[in-house]
């Protein structure tokens, strides 16, 4: 299995923010994305070209999401099948993919930083704050995950899992983020 960051270190090397600011963050994090959302659509220049890359590069962000909510069980176990044999948070790791491709998209400086931006503080806010409640709920099984000890687990993706896990609601954001771009493609203000 490859290896992930030691448990006391940030994701993926990152810093961390205080305990307080990384619950507010993390809590204000879909408010925030709409925030952001309709920041990078006001200052999108999209072209088709530009369009179709962006979206080819999202979808396959939500195929890795999707991929995860099939093997998740959330609060019940530490999940160590599908793409959480592989990455820590698979779920953050499609997101971050997905907003590279509406950068892209996009096609602009000032969208792209304010994609980077978000991600970056949102993520690892929620990465911080998932973690807490994993070492807290589950201690030394989900240590040795994230030290890579963990033995990986025999299970099947499953479609019915993944709606349980809401992921529906990112492919409806996905697609209608994308249609609110054609529209600006077709009808620049």
């Amino acid at each position: 299995m490859p290896s992930r960051t030691r448990s006391g270190d940030g994701w993926m090397g990152m810093a961390r923010l205080s305990g307080d600011s990384a619950r507010t963050f993390a809590r204000w994090r879909v408010t925030g994305g709409f925030l952001a959302a309709t920041v990078m659509l006001v200052l999108a220049r999209p072209t088709w070209e530009s369009w179709v890359a962006g979206f080819v590069i999202a979808l396959l962000g939500e195929g890795v999401r999707i991929w995860a909510s099939g093997h998740l069980e959330k609060g019940r176990e530490v999940t160590r099948s599908g793409p959480y044999r592989f990455v820590r948070h698979p779920l953050y790791a499609g997101s971050m993919v997905m907003a590279l491709g509406v950068a892209i998209a996009c096609r602009g400086a000032v969208p792209a930083l304010v994609a980077g931006l978000y991600m970056g503080v949102t993520i690892l806010a929620a990465v911080q704050v998932e973690e807490e409640y994993l070492r807290q709920t589950f201690g030394s099984t989900y240590d040795d995950y994230a030290a890579s000890r963990a033995e990986p687990m025999d299970r099947r993706f499953s479609l019915s899992r993944a709606m349980r896990n809401r992921e529906y609601r990112a492919v409806a954001g996905l697609f209608l983020g994308f249609g609110l771009l054609a529209l600006k493609i077709l009808a620049p203000l």
